[in-house]
């Protein structure tokens, strides 16, 4: 079913927890699923690295929603406390809330979910993944720490793709660490001689390239197969 396209970074707000959560929307015409972002330690929605991951799925025809995990006043908090960026279980069920505001809003409404966690939004995502199996088809983490998701590994039924720099060596081990708790279909993928924020030429291009793949394997060839 073809849907109309959303103009670029059109914002939206989603209630969660008695806070609101201002997110930028998109979705291409035709979409064949919407990938929610979560962002790492530090950082938000304005994440350059996200975006440019974000731009890269939707020209491979998935939606996306990049969005604040914390509201302005927590975000200067934690800019001195750093305590809020490691609550995985705050964000995890802000993440939630925004997970069920997709799947009952148009034009999103009956695309397959997939998340896009960096940093320690990729233990959040996992940790979502786990309370949301029947919405969320898939999880991508980028310099990710999966080890925070705990005993949530082993509740993921999503797909998960773990993409590492090679540089990035305790980080590959937390990574190790996670995959073996896990019970989903997982993989790692290491990007040779990229650090942890892939800031080297041709790194992020890598990223954004498996990530593409790996949702559309299992959140777009199911809606063209008409799963």
């Amino acid at each position: 079913m073809s849907r109309g396209p959303v103009s670029e970074g059109e914002t939206v707000h989603i209630a969660a927890g008695g806070v609101s959560l201002e997110g930028e929307l998109e979705i291409p015409s035709g979409a064949l699923g919407v990938v929610l972002f979560a962002h790492g330690s530090g950082s938000s929605r304005h994440s350059p690295r996200n975006r440019y991951v974000a731009s890269s799925l939707r020209g491979a025809g998935l939606g996306t929603l990049l969005i604040d995990l914390l509201t302005p006043a927590e975000e200067h908090v934690d800019q001195y406390t750093s305590h809020l960026r490691f609550d995985i279980g705050l964000l995890a069920t802000r993440l939630v809330a925004a997970t069920d505001w997709l799947t009952r809003s148009p034009p999103t409404a009956g695309l397959r979910v997939g998340y896009f966690g960096a940093s320690t939004g990729g233990g959040a995502a996992l940790v979502a993944a786990a309370e949301r199996p029947d919405a969320v088809g898939a999880v991508v983490s980028r310099g990710g720490r999966p080890d925070l998701a705990g005993e949530a590994l082993a509740r993921v039924k999503a797909p998960t793709l773990l993409i590492v720099g090679g540089d990035d060596v305790e980080v590959i081990a937390l990574n190790r660490q996670a995959m073996a708790e896990m019970v989903a279909p997982v993989r790692l993928k290491i990007v040779p001689g990229a650090t942890h924020l892939f800031e080297e030429p041709g790194a992020l291009e890598s990223v954004a390239a498996l990530a593409a793949r790996w949702f559309d394997e299992h959140i777009g060839s199911s809606r063209r197969r008409g799963g």
